[in-house]
């Protein structure tokens, strides 16, 4: 199979034109299907159809799949509606919660045979057809919910829209989906909210000292609001336990914080702060590699076409970069970019690129 062929065969309905409504649709298109898109706006509608990520839904639409991408207040009811209307069709949706929908079609006297929830892992602080990707699936997880009543077949065929869009399929039960993203998407949502937050009276002065550090924690504070309302009610019982267990460990803080000459108090501070690392080291890496890499930091001076001939030199010397990330200083014509490269690489790329006349920081 080359890479503009489907694994799917027949149209694909999707319901919900938004950020991963309409990526989905760009990225099937560009393999060849034929997407028909349908939303409760007509304005969003339009936009996604002006996007090319397919065409309107006609009365006479016999989609072997619906793929339903809309919030998480309306996904049970969409998703038993196109069950009815669509009695050939295997319906999957992409909430980020998944036992509360489950549990209002189960209510509802749906045909849960022909229903597979699922969730892509991949989204952008802004929505909407604007912001959408064909490739905005290329090499996250999207989980597929198992049950024992599906049919290896049903699964399969969200697995064939999943690997389409170049993501990667990773199958779970509801609940062990939804304490998941508890802990690795919700949570750290209310975190990053929390952080910001702290921000928004700051003095412009200790804004302008803001470097990657705050920017990382606070990045996602930025998302939409009324999503997230939804969301975390549809979780609140798994994202509540995590909190507390949070904020168990914020006292403990605090109480060192309190007295830090204290017997004992630099040690919980010590002990804290390493378990930190630990739980960091266990994210997985490219290629859900649970390994380290070492970082080489560069100054590229603020002009057109810098960056880009430090990637191109990296791939010249044979580096493979694993990760960037970019920090621009406030007021300064440089950028830091700091690349991640395996340890046994790190010192060659530091010489090659220092011999090159690049300026290592550190």
């Amino acid at each position: 199979m080359n890479d503009t062929t489907s694994r799917l065969a027949g149209q694909v309905r999707v319901v919900g034109a938004g950020l991963l409504g309409a990526s989905v649709g760009l990225g099937l298109r560009a393999r060849g299907v034929d997407v028909l898109l349908a939303d409760a706006s007509p304005a969003n509608l339009s936009l996604a159809i002006d996007y090319g990520a397919g065409r309107a839904s006609t009365p006479d639409a016999d989609p072997v799949l619906v793929v339903v991408c809309v919030p998480p207040d309306l996904t049970a009811s969409v998703v038993a509606a196109e069950l009815a209307a669509y009695p050939n069709a295997l319906v999957t949706d992409v909430a980020s919660v998944k036992a509360a929908p489950l549990a209002a079609l189960q209510a509802s006297g749906a045909d849960l045979s022909r229903y597979v929830g699922s969730h892509p892992l991949a989204g952008r602080e802004r929505g909407g057809a604007i912001s959408a990707r064909a490739d905005l699936f290329l090499g996250r997880p999207w989980v597929v919910c198992t049950r024992p009543a599906l049919s290896r077949a049903r699964l399969s065929l969200v697995e064939s829209l999943i690997l389409d869009l170049g993501a990667t399929p990773v199958e779970m039960d509801t609940a062990a989906h939804d304490d998941a993203v508890a802990l690795v998407s919700h949570t750290p949502q209310i975190i990053s909210t929390l952080m910001a937050s702290r921000l928004a009276g700051s003095s412009d002065g200790a804004l302008g000292l803001a470097g990657q550090g705050v920017r990382d924690v606070t990045r996602i504070a930025a998302s939409e609001p009324e999503l997230w309302v939804q969301i975390l009610g549809a979780n609140a019982p798994a994202v509540a336990d995590i909190l507390r267990a949070l904020r168990d460990d914020l006292d403990h803080v605090l109480g060192a914080l309190g007295d830090p000459e204290a017997p004992g108090a630099r040690r919980a501070l010590a002990e804290q702060l390493a378990s930190g690392n630990a739980g960091v080291s266990r994210l997985p890496g490219k290629h859900g590699q649970d390994r380290r890499y070492a970082q080489v930091v560069v100054m590229v001076d603020d002009r057109p076409g810098e960056l880009g001939r430090l990637l191109t030199e990296m791939g010249e010397i044979g580096v493979n970069l694993e990760d960037l990330r970019l920090e621009h200083s406030p007021g300064a014509q440089i950028g830091l970019a700091e690349i991640a490269v395996l340890p046994e690489s790190q010192k060659r790329a530091i010489d090659e690129l220092s011999a090159r006349g690049w300026r290592i920081a550190g």
